[in-house]
């Protein structure tokens, strides 16, 4: 097909068809018998063309401009047409370039859907673009790119314009969409209106964004907004320049604000709430020659009904708090933001000062309300920060880890609490929870409360993640070394009853030898599954954790392990798996790790289990889970019969001594005593001892030999319960004959026995007095001694063999 391009020269026309770019050669113009790749139409002229391909729009871009002078003649303003007509189905670009006089101001008048703003470099959905320039002199500023369909209805500019709409090949659209009108100076470089109708929002960006806007310059949006809407303001990216002059800042013209205009830093949070219209103009500086620096803003206007409790106000009092910050977030923040069509969600320190993140400091009071309809897309993030560097100030002090009152009163589900616990290397943090226990959440033992524990122990030079847990199990205390970051994450509503019952206690504690530490008493009706910190990963090299498993008295307690190796081999050093009872001369069990685990085993006093990693080969990952269950002691019958055996042979064994004792007795008087006074009574060596007369010296102390020390060694033997009494003699003060005396009276003995309590005995500080011991006798014999002692009347001169005799006459 042929194509016939006619340009009028008024028109001021021009029309070049030219290859894309990055197109091979693979189709060409035909003009009569001149076939070239480009073609250039002027004003005046009439072309008529055909293409050597079926489908040239691949390879073919076409460009119409039409230059428009306003200076040195009238302009043409009113609506602008597409021409000229007839030209062929390509890619094209329609360009005005505008002449004007800085000393007037031009206007672009945008028909209905109107225009929306977009990022340098992006495209519009159905590839339909417009972009503006402004022209000063010499130099073009560049307005934006914007696609159909958005809220920016007018562009007022200062001098020149250059105005291009690009539309694709298969385009239908037929009008330009806009109008050229003349208007007095705006003494600013632009001014872009925007219309927003309902709730909606719009995107806008500073000239020539994301460079620099001009220097010294300045520019105003008008922004209409329905009078009973709000709007919201939120600077989203934004650079600053170095000024030399002035400062950089934004103002605000709020119809009815008693302060006009409100002058803002592009860092300060932006105005919130405006009841209707309003305007916010960007101000330059001069910048600084060697070093400018880039000002540039992008940012986004919101407009949205009045809220039903945007008078409602909550109290905040974080004036006890420290270390604390407390962040209320839109959900997802701030990884993800919500797209531009949901409603927004914004928190308000104050009536005009609200914002999508509010960040609370400790040691202040906040009234705070919420322009939001659905309070369930908020979520609140805290961190607290505890520290302690010397460990004499902090070592006795007990940090609660929970959820102040401030926090859990807000209408706000709270996503996370992070308590940050920092440390010196020789002081280590130990937590504890008293009532409730911990409950490591794994494969076998998942958690299902409504709210769980994520501690990580980290040093710059590695991280341990510790494990999650929550409450409800059997930990009692996790000991950890370095920095500690414990982090509490909510699922559900359900933590606002569970919160009053929490019982997280922090404290700081002297340097233990493994990395971490945990001690576990086991629930007598759960099985308890334990496993190694850093499961996803792997224990690091190197590492060493303990488990302190507590059993109870009348328990014992089932270890067993989820696998039988530790499914590692080491590139250097060894790992190994410790078990060891805690009592006196228990066996302690090692696993290598090239040797099978040990296989379940009863436990039956408190004992440790201590994993010790080395450093794994590649790819490599030492996990490691164990179980423990508890159970009552069974009653071993065959201990049972072997107690009462032994028992029997005891019994036996004092039966037959008894007996022996008893016939010895009937078969035999029993001696008292044997005396010779033809012995020499000094201890050789020692002839000064006896030097005395008979009745001055000690010669006269003998011993009682009595029958239950004959047969005591039986008694020993047998662990028999009777034992001999056993006293020690005192000195006779009755008179004293030329024969040693008698022993005394069993009575006698009897009573200085139960005075040996209450009076002191004498010290034996003299050499020459030596101390026997006397065997208890039978009732019976006592009694008789008693009565022929009596009989004696304290005479000493009988003998003991005439007693013996006299014994036998009396029985």
């Amino acid at each position: 097909a042929s194509f016939t391009i006619s340009l009028r020269t008024a028109d001021n026309i021009t029309v070049t068809i030219n290859l894309g770019p990055g197109v091979s050669v693979g189709c060409l113009i035909k003009v009569k018998n001149f076939v070239s790749s480009e073609l250039k139409i002027k004003p005046g002229e009439n072309v008529t063309f055909t293409f050597t391909c079926s489908t040239p729009e691949k390879y073919f871009i076409m460009e119409i401009k039409k230059n428009i002078d306003c200076v040195s003649g009238p302009c043409p303003f009113g609506d602008v047409h597409l021409y000229p007509p007839g030209l062929p189905r390509l890619n094209r670009t329609f360009i005005w370039d505008v002449m004007a006089s800085t000393k007037a101001g031009l206007e672009l008048k945008f028909s209905a859907p109107w225009l929306r703003q977009i990022e340098p470099g992006k495209t519009c959905p159905d590839s339909v673009s417009y972009n503006i320039n402004s022209c000063i002199d010499k130099a073009t500023v560049n307005i934006g790119t914007f696609c159909r369909g958005g809220s920016v209805s007018r562009v007022k500019l200062l001098g020149g314009v250059v105005m291009s709409l690009q539309l694709p090949w298969n385009s239908s659209l037929a009008t330009s969409g806009f109008n050229i009108a003349n208007r007095a100076s705006i003494k600013r470089l632009c001014i872009i209106e925007s219309v927003l109708k309902g709730e909606s929002s719009t995107t806008l960006m500073s000239p020539n964004y994301p460079l620099g806007f001009p220097e010294d310059e300045l520019m105003t949006w008008q922004f209409v907004i329905p009078p009973n809407m709000r709007a919201n303001v939120f600077f989203h990216n934004y650079s600053l320049s170095n000024c030399e002059r002035k400062e950089e800042r934004v103002e605000y013209y709020i119809p009815g604000s008693p302060s006009n205009p409100e002058v803002f830093k592009l860092s300060d949070s932006q105005p919130a709430n405006i009841a209707g219209s309003f305007n916010l103009s960007l101000q330059g500086c001069d910048q600084d020659a060697q070093n400018p620096g880039i000002l540039r803003l992008l940012f986004q206007v919101v407009v949205q009904h009045p809220q039903v409790d945007e008078n409602v106000t909550h109290l905040v009092d974080l004036s006890k708090e420290w270390n604390m910050t407390v962040t209320i977030h839109v959900e997802g923040w701030p990884s993800s933001v919500p797209v531009m069509s949901e409603p927004i969600c914004l928190i308000c320190k104050d009536p005009r000062t609200c914002d999508r993140v509010l960040t609370l400091v400790a040691g202040t009071v906040y009234k705070i309300s919420f322009l939001c309809k659905d309070l369930s897309r908020l979520r609140i993030t805290v961190e607290k920060s505890i520290s302690c560097v010397n460990l004499r100030w902090c070592q006795r002090k007990i940090y609660s880890l929970s959820v102040p009152k401030a926090i859990t009163q807000l209408p706000i589900q709270l996503h996370k609490f992070i308590w940050k616990i920092l440390a010196s290397d020789l002081i280590n943090i130990e937590i504890t929870s008293p009532s409730l226990k911990l409950q490591q959440h794994v494969p076998e033992q998942r958690c299902n409360t409504s709210y769980s524990y994520s501690v990580v122990s980290a040093t710059p030079e590695k991280e341990l993640d510790v494990g999650i847990f929550c409450p409800g199990g059997s930990i009692e205390k996790i000991q950890m070394r370095n920095n500690v970051t414990i982090s509490l994450k909510t699922f559900g509503k359900g933590f606002l009853n569970d919160s009053k019952h929490q019982d997280l206690k922090m404290s700081f504690v002297p340097h233990i030898k493994d990395e971490c530490s945990f001690t576990v008493s086991p629930h007598p009706k759960a099985k308890v599954y334990l496993q190694t910190p850093s499961w996803l990963h792997g224990l690091p090299p190197y590492v060493s954790i303990s488990w302190y498993i507590v059993v109870p008295d009348k328990q014992v307690a089932r270890l067993g392990f989820s696998k039988d190796r530790m499914g590692i081999a080491c590139e250097t050093g060894r790992a190994y798996v410790n078990i060891k009872e805690e009592t006196m001369g228990a066996e302690e069990t090692v696993r290598r790790e090239d040797e099978l685990l040990p296989e379940p085993r009863n436990m039956y006093h408190d004992f440790w289990v201590n994993v010790s990693n080395c450093k794994p080969v590649d790819k490599m990952q030492l996990t490691l889970q164990f179980w423990v269950t508890l159970a009552d002691k069974q009653i071993d019958l065959g201990m049972i019969l072997a107690v009462v055996a032994g028992a029997g042979v005891l019994v036996a064994i004092g039966l037959t001594v008894c007996c022996v004792k008893k016939k010895k007795k009937k078969s035999q008087n029993p001696m008292v005593g044997v005396y010779n006074a033809n012995v020499n009574t000094q201890v050789p060596g020692k002839q000064a001892l006896f030097t005395k007369g008979r009745k001055n010296n000690e010669s006269h102390v003998y011993a009682v030999i009595d029958d239950a020390m004959v047969y005591g060694h039986l008694l020993k033997e047998s662990n028999g319960s009777v034992s001999p009494e056993v006293d020690v003699y005192r000195p006779f003060d009755g008179p004293i004959g030329s024969l040693p005396p008698s022993p005394p009276p069993f009575s006698f003995r009897k009573d200085m026995k139960r005075s040996s309590n209450t009076e002191e005995r004498p010290p034996s500080t003299d050499t020459d007095q030596d101390t026997y011991t006397f065997a208890h006798q039978k009732s019976g014999q006592s009694e008789n001694n008693g009565d022929m002692n009596e009989k004696n009347n304290g005479d000493t001169s009988v003998s003991l063999l005439e007693s013996k005799e006299q014994d036998g006459l009396v029985e």
